[in-house]
């Protein structure tokens, strides 16, 4: 391996250890320590990542977007010459077969080269240009212009479920160095060796394309207390998070109550209902089995996993559950990220077996040891489910609880009672579909993204995507952790009115130098002024 995994904190160039205390991670397959022991950062490494990270910003924010794409290229570069060891390092901490893990580091330098782009073309910068009217009546009309600005230090925290795409190196890194903002990552505890390779892979691209020191740090550490002093430390300027809801919660309460308070957009989860109408039933359709497939791929341990499917009662509904709970059986047993997230799982599974109303249809449902688990499918009445809570929570694993409603009425009440979630997905045809007046409306207004005769498992990374929905999905539902749009939770509006030509951002001048499109006086051109 050419980056020797240390454990050791990345502080922009540099490396540290002060902390004393030190921890291991986990091989899930083999359920014995990896041979790598992690430094607990200290407050000390804290602040000096966050004050490399706010001097940087003042360097890397101006520095053209073709300079940050090439830093962003050059990270992907470095993930795809280092693959081999990556992907050894990744399956260790994991448990996730070497198929999942080169595909997700395909998806994560996909990434970086698709944001390389958006930092490269500065249309994130959404330019307004109103030119000055001297002579209007009855009062002069000033020269505003407008664009977008970075809001400084990012910190991001990585994921458990994805150690590639939605951690060191993810989305949420990507999209803020893009549009100039500094990120400091705290890896995840579960794969901090994958973090640490990924973050020397980041700072050697750095190094090469000569980047500020402090354009990237990462920190590690298994306690609570690291993730608090990284989010209260005033250089911090924003938060990315995707995790459970506690966990997301617990970090935009201390966001909001800084002095100064910051973003924290958080991803939490979702149970993303689907909904199965009564053409959807037919064994030839092939439902049953797609929706075996995605509840327990990678053993149920997506943030889009379909943990609650609702039908119609009647004989092609029983015949669907009946078929699903058989394809689930069929699965068998998987390795989960950890033994306290396979515990987890286990004992919520077991609890909503245990709950009023619930019947256990799938029979390969027993505890399984470490990091085993066997997927699991229930049943309950639409009437039981909108009286109990507990049945709406997610199961974070290879779990789903089916709901029969008696009639499309029925259906439309228990829709009613669900939070917000990441996806809402609708199996049926087009004639159904559009007789079932509201289910499509009452739908988009509890997810983020709507799916038609599809899965809501495989969250495609295009400017089209919108990975996220009203809270408790998110903290946010106007943002997206997915895709190009993602740039916007790092960047604000800021107008210059009356300014000097020479003293205007590149974007605002009048000659355009960045050749980008901008709206000038209400209309779109690529033209001078």
């Amino acid at each position: 391996m050419q980056y020797t995994i240390t454990g050791h904190q990345l502080l922009g160039f540099s490396e540290s250890a002060l902390g004393k205390n030190t921890y291991q991670t986990f091989n899930p397959q083999t359920g014995t320590a990896t041979p790598w022991k992690f430094c607990e950062a200290t407050d000390s490494e804290v602040h000096t990542a966050m004050e490399l990270a706010r001097t940087a910003f003042e360097t890397y924010r101006e520095l053209p977007g073709n300079h940050r794409a090439e830093f962003l290229r050059a990270i992907a570069v470095q993930l795809e010459l280092q693959q081999e060891d990556l992907v050894s390092v990744y399956m260790q901490e994991s448990g996730l077969p070497e198929g999942r893990a080169r595909g997700e580091l395909g998806r994560t330098t996909g990434q970086l080269r698709a944001f390389a782009a958006v930092a490269e073309s500065s249309s994130w910068m959404e330019v307004r240009i109103d030119t000055a009217q001297p002579d209007r009546a009855p009062a002069p009309k000033p020269d505003i212009r407008k664009c977008m600005r970075p809001l400084g230090p990012v910190v991001v925290f990585g994921a458990s479920n994805f150690p590639f795409a939605f951690s060191t190196a993810g989305g949420d890194t990507a999209s803020a160095l893009a549009v100039g903002c500094p990120v400091v990552v705290k890896g995840h505890p579960m794969h901090a060796g994958t973090s640490e390779a990924v973050g020397r892979c980041i700072q050697m691209a750095a190094r090469q394309t000569a980047m500020p020191e402090g354009v990237f740090s990462l920190l590690q550490g298994s306690s609570i207390g690291l993730g608090e002093s990284l989010v209260r430390h005033p250089a911090t300027k924003a938060v990315g998070f995707t995790g459970s809801k506690a966990g997301g919660l617990a970090l935009s309460r201390l966001g909001a109550e800084r002095e100064e308070p910051i973003p924290v957009f958080a991803e939490m989860g979702s149970i993303n209902p689907v909904v199965v109408l009564p053409s959807a039933t037919e064994p030839g359709k092939g439902w049953a089995k797609a929706y075996a497939l995605s509840v327990t791929l990678g053993a149920g341990q997506f943030c889009t996993n379909p943990g609650l499917v609702l039908g119609i009662e009647g004989s092609g509904w029983t015949a669907f559950s009946k078929a699903l709970a058989a394809e689930v059986d069929a699965v068998g047993t998987a390795c989960m990220l950890h033994p306290k997230i396979a515990s987890q799982y286990q004992e919520l599974r077991t609890d909503f077996f245990a709950q009023p109303g619930v019947s256990r249809m799938t029979s390969k449902d027993e505890d399984q040891a470490d990091t085993r688990a066997t997927g699991g499918v229930a049943v309950v009445s639409a009437a039981a489910f909108r009286k109990n809570a507990r049945l709406k929570r997610e199961v974070f694993g290879p779990f789903t609880l089916l709901v029969t409603c008696e009639d499309q009425q029925d259906l439309m009440r228990t829709l009613t009672v669900l939070e917000g979630q990441l996806t809402a997905s609708l199996l049926g045809d087009e004639t159904e579909i559009k007789s079932a007046t509201g289910l499509v409306a009452l739908l988009g207004e509890k997810a983020g993204r709507l799916l038609i005769n599809g899965v809501p498992t495989g969250v495609e990374v295009c400017p089209g995507m919108h990975h996220g929905g009203p809270f408790p999905a998110t903290t946010d539902s106007r943002f997206t952790s997915v895709g190009t749009d993602a740039v916007k939770r790092w960047i604000r509006p800021l107008s210059f009115q009356n300014f000097p030509e020479g003293i205007l951002p590149p974007a605002l001048k009048d000659d355009n130098p960045l050749g980008i499109l901008r709206m000038v006086n209400g209309e779109m051109t690529a033209d001078p002024i």
